[in-house]
């Protein structure tokens, strides 16, 4: 899909990090944004970047775990700068440095109330829109390398367990709309200077309110002088246009996927042994 000038596009998350990247290459390309994040000063401070450089932005108060929300996003949108043709589904918290029976109920419904219903949000307010635009359109939804292996080395299983679903909606959406003009694609970066870490602040009331979650707060040196954000958000636009699915953007976690391949293939080898298909079929 070639992104053309005076499009109108929705990201989530856009006020700081990956999302404002990606706000912040789409208007380089002509894009009017809709720049959606439940930090209102930081969805600001992104579209009056857009705006300093000669593009076109509105900041959008928006709480992706809330349908309601994003459904009034995805209106205020096309209400300003019509139709919407490319959709980003990038909001996104931490949930890592907790055993996974240890993590309170509380957060456990923010991080799926977030990372994974603000997907099923977004897709549900914006694909039978981009189904009655006509023509080529695009939704990209931001998983991480997290969402294709669970790093031994940190605990981030319940991050990853959210992206995982993540991975699997793309997937579905992608066989589902093969035969349409809708493309999608899946997001899958490692370490980014973000501030990622710091996500609890942006907790929203009704799911307990903002408050300060030290155990995420070692990624902050993690991913410090790591890859920028605007290069990711050139690597998504490029994506877009390329009509790629799977956007990885750390070349050297493939061997990350690898180990997990093998242990897989081995386990498959032990099935054979097994004669584990056989018995399936009686």
């Amino acid at each position: 899909m070639k992104i053309e000038r005076g499009m109108s596009a929705y990201v989530s998350g856009g006020g700081s990090g990956i999302g404002r990247g990606i706000s912040l290459a789409l208007a380089a390309r002509g894009v009017n944004v809709g720049v959606a994040d439940i930090r209102e000063s930081d969805a600001a401070e992104t579209a009056r970047q857009i705006t300093s450089a000669g593009g076109k932005a509105i900041p959008l108060p928006v709480d992706v775990s809330d349908a309601s929300s994003v459904e009034a996003a995805a209106d205020h949108i096309e209400g300003t700068f019509g139709p919407v043709s490319i959709v980003c589904n990038n909001a996104g918290v931490a949930m890592h440095g907790v055993p996974l029976h240890e993590i309170e109920m509380s957060d456990w419904d923010w991080a799926i109330g977030v990372n994974v219903y603000g997907v099923i949000h977004g897709i549900r307010s914006f694909v039978p829109r981009l189904l009655d635009r006509g023509g080529p359109t695009h939704m990209v939804n931001t998983a991480s390398i997290g969402g294709f292996q669970v790093n031994p080395n940190f605990l981030t299983g319940a991050y990853s367990m959210t992206k995982y679903a993540v991975v699997a909606l793309s997937e579905a959406l992608r066989n589902e709309l093969a035969d349409t003009t809708v493309g999608i694609s899946v997001l899958a970066p490692a370490a980014v200077d973000t501030g990622i870490h710091l996500s609890e602040r942006s907790r929203p009331e009704r799911l307990g309110g903002a408050y300060v979650r030290p155990q995420n707060h070692f990624m902050g040196d993690l991913i410090k002088g790591s890859a920028r954000p605007e290069a990711i958000g050139e690597r998504v636009a490029q994506a877009i246009e390329d009509e790629d699915f799977y956007i990885f953007t750390h070349p050297e976690t493939e061997e990350w996927l690898d180990r997990r391949q093998a242990s897989i293939r081995e386990a498959f080898a032990k099935a054979r042994q097994a004669g584990a298909g056989s018995m399936a079929a009686e």
